[in-house]
């Protein structure tokens, strides 16, 4: 047997037995497959749990807003909800999605009062079938809390 100079078999002189048959393509297809599938349910999961994260922190400090700058509590209740109902539908999430208003007193807007607004998302995690969700969670839970100072100086 003829060997190169880096001690190789010389393929040039009979030995084309040694080495690659063409199999490194389907091995490399294989582990491809076999690493992307996972990171690719990694990424769907953390941009949904992430998408929730925006959602209720929008959710909440929208209808704190709402809800200070609104003529009466009936009123600020009605503009709370709709400031959250629109930001948790601009991220995908009209199920499963709740938003609580406190106050500090009554009524609400009086001056100097204090509105804690809390927006709670139930994010159902991608591709988990019922079977499997009965032992392992198959939903996060994220939430988020603003709370909103009512103006001291604002007739209403």
């Amino acid at each position: 047997m003829m060997r190169s100079r880096r001690g190789a078999p010389d393929r040039a002189h009979g030995d084309e037995n040694i080495g690659d048959d063409g199999r490194a393509i389907v091995e490399f297809i294989f582990l491809g497959v076999l690493l992307l599938l996972p990171l690719t349910y990694l990424v769907l999961t953390l941009a949904r749990i992430q998408a929730a994260t925006f959602s209720a922190s929008l959710a909440g400090r929208e209808a704190g807003r709402a809800f200070v700058t609104g003529a009466d509590d009936e009123e600020a209740r009605g503009r709370a909800a709709d400031a959250g109902r629109i930001a948790f539908s601009d991220f995908g999430f009209d199920e499963g999605a709740t938003l609580v208003v406190q106050c500090d007193g009554t009524p609400c807007l009086r001056p100097d009062g204090v509105v804690t607004s809390t927006a709670t998302i139930e994010v159902h995690l991608p591709l988990v079938p019922d079977v499997v969700a009965g032992s392992l969670p198959a939903s996060v839970s994220i939430s988020s809390t603003h709370v909103a100072a009512v103006d001291t100086y604002v007739a209403r």
